[in-house]
């Protein structure tokens, strides 16, 4: 099943390759993109050329997820996370040229495996979240996460590291 709404509410390009049972909410925007198998993908959810998304992913309404962003397997994206891969964005050149794709420099970003994305986060580009991982509620998030570490605020700093217990995969130090 590709997805459970009509075909004018979904917008998916033919070079999207969409696993085994993923499921698209309305008004998604995918192009380009890899998704894995029984991935959920919410409502008003963007995806650009280049990213790939992993299996058993769950990705909340709203988020975008931008040209160069990789997301490991079972990983929770919460609803209007963005991610960003410009450090220097900017809409024209210094001559006043409009910007074109040679113009930049893409930075990828990865998610790793069991990460956790809390509602309302903005990803820079270039870094990484460990796996397993869990980023608070509109943290911004400027550098690496380690694996299993709780990090949040502006921009977010590690509070702790999750015990044995507490995370859905094991982390190795």
């Amino acid at each position: 099943m590709r997805n459970v709404w009509p075909e004018a509410m979904v917008c998916v390009a033919d070079d999207v390759k969409l696993g085994r049972g993923v499921k698209l909410a309305p008004f998604v925007n995918l192009y380009g993109c890899e998704i894995g198998d029984e991935t959920r993908v919410g409502a008003f959810v963007e995806v650009q050329r280049d990213a790939r998304i992993g299996q058993r992913c769950k990705i909340s309404s709203h988020s975008f997820i931008c040209e160069g962003v990789e997301i490991e397997d079972e990983v929770f994206v919460g609803h209007s996370v963005v991610f960003i891969n410009d450090r220097f964005p900017r809409a024209t050149n210094r001559d006043g040229s409009a910007k074109a794709q040679s113009d930049w420099q893409l930075e990828r970003t990865r998610v790793c495996r069991g990460a956790s994305i809390g509602s309302g986060s903005v990803i820079l580009c270039g870094v990484t979240i460990g796996a397993g991982a869990l980023v608070g509620a509109g943290a911004v998030v400027t550098r690496d996460i380690p694996g299993g570490a709780v990090a949040m605020g502006n921009p977010a700093r590690v509070s702790r590291v999750l015990g044995p217990e507490e995370s859905q995969v094991e982390v190795q130090s």
